[in-house]
C-alpha cells in the first residue's frame, strides 16, 4: 500500500494538470470567439453607411464585450486584434480602459467605454456613460463619475504617484461637422470608484483641459516622458475677429505644454520643440486625418514672447 501512495499522488497531480490545461484552453477559445464577434461588430460601428445599423452594432458590441469580460481572468487577454476600439492598460496594471465612438449622420459623435479593474477574480468594471451634451457650456469645471463622463477615445495614460495618486488621460473627441476636440482628463479612485476631474493644473481651478479646433486641422497632444511634459499645439483663430469662435481655431506653429512639478502640472508657453524626444508610441493619428507631418498649417505664426 505504501508503494502505491506515490503512484496515486503522481496520477492525481497529472490529472489535475490536464484538467487545468483543459480549462485554460477552453477559456482562451471562449475569449477568441468573443474577440472575433467584437471585430465584426466594431467594423460595422465604424464603416456601415446606415446610422441605425451602426447603433444596433454598437448595442450588440456592448453586450458582447460585457460577456467577454465576465470570462475568468479576462483582464490578461489583450484583445489586440480589436482595431476599432482603444484599449489602454494603466502602467501599474491596476486597470484598463476601453473607449470608442459612434458617429451620427449629422457629423456629431457619442462616446462609449468602460474601466475594467484588475481584480484577479470576478469582474469589476465601471461602464462609462457619455454626459457631454449637458456639459458643453463648462466642460472643464465639473468633477464627474463613470455615470457622468465627458466622453473621449483615449490614447495615453500617464500615472502620477504621490499621497493622492491619479492618472492623466489624453483623448480625442470628435465634436461636430465644424470642429474637433482633444482632452486632458484626470482620473482618480475614491473608495474604489472612479472619479473624473481634479484640480491638478497650477494657477487654475479647471478640473480637465479641453481644446477645440477646426475639423480641417490636426492637433498635437502627446506626453514626453523624459521631461515629464505634456506637449500640445497652441491654437489660435485665423483672424482676431474670430476669437470667440473656437471652431475656427488651428495650430499656429508654436507649442505649449504642462510640466509635472510636485504632483501638479504647470503651464509652459512657447516651448522649443527642437531636439524634443519623439517616441513612436506617443503619437496618435486622429480618425480620418493625415499624419501630422503631412498637414498644412496656414495660420499666422504667433510672436514669441
Amino acid at each position: 500500500m505504501k508503494k502505491l501512495l506515490p503512484i496515486l499522488f503522481l496520477f492525481a497531480t497529472i490529472s489535475n494538470a490536464f484538467a487545468q490545461h483543459s480549462d485554460e484552453r477552453s477559456r482562451l477559445q471562449s475569449l477568441k470567439m468573443y474577440e472575433d464577434s467584437l471585430i465584426h461588430l466594431g467594423k460595422r460601428i465604424v464603416e456601415d453607411n446606415n446610422e441605425l445599423e451602426r447603433q444596433n452594432a454598437n448595442y450588440n458590441f456592448i453586450k458582447t464585450l460585457t460577456s467577454a469580460l465576465k470570462v475568468n481572468n479576462s483582464f490578461i487577454y489583450k484583445f489586440d486584434s480589436l482595431k476599432y476600439v482603444s484599449i489602454l492598460n494603466a502602467p501599474d496594471n491596476r486597470f484598463r480602459i476601453f473607449s470608442w465612438y459612434v458617429q451620427y449622420a449629422d457629423g456629431s459623435y457619442r462616446f462609449f467605454g468602460t474601466i475594467q479593474m484588475n481584480t484577479g477574480g470576478p469582474l469589476q468594471m465601471f461602464p462609462l456613460k457619455d454626459y457631454t451634451p449637458l456639459l458643453d457650456k463648462a466642460p472643464e469645471d465639473s468633477v464627474l463619475t463613470d455615470g457622468r463622463w465627458y466622453g473621449a477615445q483615449y490614447y495615453k495614460i500617464i500615472p502620477v504617484y504621490g499621497s493622492k495618486p491619479y492618472y492623466m488621460l489624453l483623448g480625442w473627441k470628435g465634436n461636430t461637422v465644424e470642429s474637433t476636440k482633444k482632452v486632458i482628463e484626470v482620473l482618480s479612485f475614491q473608495k474604489n470608484k472612479p472619479v473624473l476631474g481634479m484640480e491638478v493644473f497650477n494657477g487654475t481651478t479647471k478640473k480637465r483641459r479641453v481644446f477645440e479646433y477646426t475639423r480641417q486641422a490636426s492637433m498635437l497632444l502627446r506626453f514626453v516622458a523624459e521631461r515629464n511634459l505634456i506637449v500640445f499645439d497652441h491654437l489660435a483663430p485665423p483672424d482676431k475677429k474670430l476669437k470667440d469662435k473656437p471652431q475656427t481655431y488651428g495650430p499656429d506653429l508654436s507649442y505649449d505644454g504642462y510640466q509635472l512639478k510636485n504632483g501638479k502640472w504647470t503651464l509652459i508657453e512657447n516651448l522649443d520643440m527642437r531636439n524634443m524626444p519623439n517616441p513612436e508610441d506617443d503619437q496618435y493619428i486622429e480618425p480620418n486625418k493625415r499624419p501630422m507631418g503631412e498637414r498644412k498649417k496656414i495660420l499666422p505664426i504667433r510672436k514669441q514672447q
